[in-house]
């Protein structure tokens, strides 16, 4: 019988604050749903204990300031490893699908870290598709973020990189944190319309939703035909999020899961603790395990409760239509004309760490290469305020760098040693798997090979 794995990680020694939304009791109360239902009886759902990440796992991923270990908790590693068992267990084919229900969450951890935001530190499905590529050598991957709020983590880890096609639908950036997501968030000129970004009014409501998903979510993903499918679960859509305002429910949820057939989910938000999560999660599960969910309904919930605006299904109607439009001529797109013809696409960005209340100023750079996605220059500053700034440079190889860019960026890594402008330099080679740390004021550099 092909089975469902499960990994439950509550984290009971980790917490931001003892009350505050991102708490122990999200998963305690689905747990004690899904065992009072007998969910955990059914022959076909496995249950797996958690493990742990390695600090090198992390750093294939991310730029942690000044370390990897400066910005983990065993928490962290183990809510990131869980989502490594998950992919083991499926690549050798013990289970059929599963879904990691693991806290802290990670999906608004980007590339660079310089502390807590968006109450994540890490991004658990980033590192499980670098892991899941490197150990695996599985080669397309998709991730469908359905969290309230717009996975900017995931989205920045992905932008340059043409075999991950990350789609985001989402409680509009104008209205919730952090702010983006919009549609014109496409990609770097390496992965043009390798992005999609579904920005949905507030009160959006069942119809809408699953409309999303039939006419865009899936006819992309037939096209793109990913290896794998990861659904970085959040579940603050929900009608009763104290964080958002949309109006899924756990029916829906269930119905999408049915139609995305995810090959892995990783829960991300959702803090609506009594209300929802022990519902939403467990119509989540029966979905994958191939079970009955039509009777999984929230006690305050009756059919037809919410009626969908007119208006509001016509504009998100439209949005569909023109990202469905800009996926299918993203080909014809001209690039140039979009990005510039210089050596590099440069950016600047300024990110906001909500928890630790860290302003970043952020300078990138990618390489504009014909043969390969072209490595990644980052120059960040960190300011806390009442700290010295922080200053890094970062250079990251991707998996398919070619031998003139991997060669390049090495000559820049070393160029970057020898200036007075940073604190920390970094070199991150996917192509290789090597990871390189230099602190300028110790003088010692570590290096790491997975």
């Amino acid at each position: 019988m092909e089975k469902t794995g499960l990994i439950f990680f509550p984290a009971f020694d980790w917490a931001i604050s003892p009350t505050h939304p991102e708490r122990e009791e999200r998963l305690l109360y689905t747990r004690d749903q899904i065992f009072e239902e007998g969910v955990m009886d059914l022959p076909q759902i496995k249950e797996f204990a958690p493990r742990l990440a390695t600090l090198h796992d992390i750093a294939r991923t991310h730029f942690c300031v000044p370390r990897v270990q400066s910005q983990v908790t065993e928490a962290h590693l183990i809510a990131a490893g869980s989502t490594l068992q998950m992919g083991d267990s499926l690549v050798n084919k013990e289970i059929k699908n599963g879904f990691a229900l693991v806290r802290p969450p990670g999906h608004h951890a980007m590339r660079v870290v310089h502390g807590n935001r968006g109450f994540c530190s890490i991004n658990n499905e980033a590192i499980l598709v670098e892991y899941l590529r490197r150990r695996h050598g599985i080669k397309r991957v998709a991730i469908v973020d359905s969290d309230a709020h717009h996975g900017d983590g995931t989205q920045d880890i992905f932008y340059h990189d043409p075999d991950v096609l990350f789609i985001s639908f989402h409680q509009d950036g104008r209205t919730i944190f952090p702010g983006t997501g919009f549609i014109h968030e496409l990609g770097g000129p390496g992965a043009y319309a390798r992005t999609l970004n579904v920005p949905l009014p507030p009160g959006t409501s069942d119809e809408t939703f699953l409309y999303v998903v039939d006419n865009l979510i899936l006819p992309v993903l037939n096209d793109f035909k990913p290896d794998i499918i990861i659904n970085s679960a959040g579940q603050d859509n929900h009608y009763t999020d104290p964080l958002g305002s949309m109006r899924f429910t756990a029916r829906a949820y269930a119905d999408f899961t049915s139609k995305l057939k995810p090959d892995l989910a990783v829960l991300e938000g959702g803090y609506a603790i009594e209300s929802a999560l022990p519902y939403v999660n467990l119509a989540i599960i029966l979905a994958l395990a191939g079970e009955d969910y039509s009777y999984v309904m929230e006690p305050d919930y009756w059919p037809g409760r919410f009626k969908e605006n007119q208006d509001r299904m016509a504009q998100v109607k439209k949005m569909v239509d023109k990202l469905l439009e800009t996926w299918e001529n993203k080909n014809k797109a001209d690039i140039q004309k979009i990005f510039g013809n210089g050596k590099y696409y440069q950016k600047k960005k300024f990110i906001y760490y909500d928890t630790d209340y860290i302003e970043e100023e952020q300078f990138e750079k990618v390489r504009v290469c014909p043969d390969c996605p072209g490595y990644i220059i980052i120059e960040s500053r960190g300011d806390r305020g009442y700290k010295q700034p922080v200053r890094i440079f970062a250079v990251s190889v991707p998996f398919q760098a070619c031998n003139a860019c991997q060669n390049e960026a090495y000559e820049v890594y070393e160029e970057a040693k020898s200036k007075k402008d940073f604190d920390y330099i970094y070199m991150q080679d996917k192509s290789t798997d090597t990871c390189i740390s230099f602190d300028k004021k110790k003088g010692q550099e570590w290096v790491t090979e997975g």
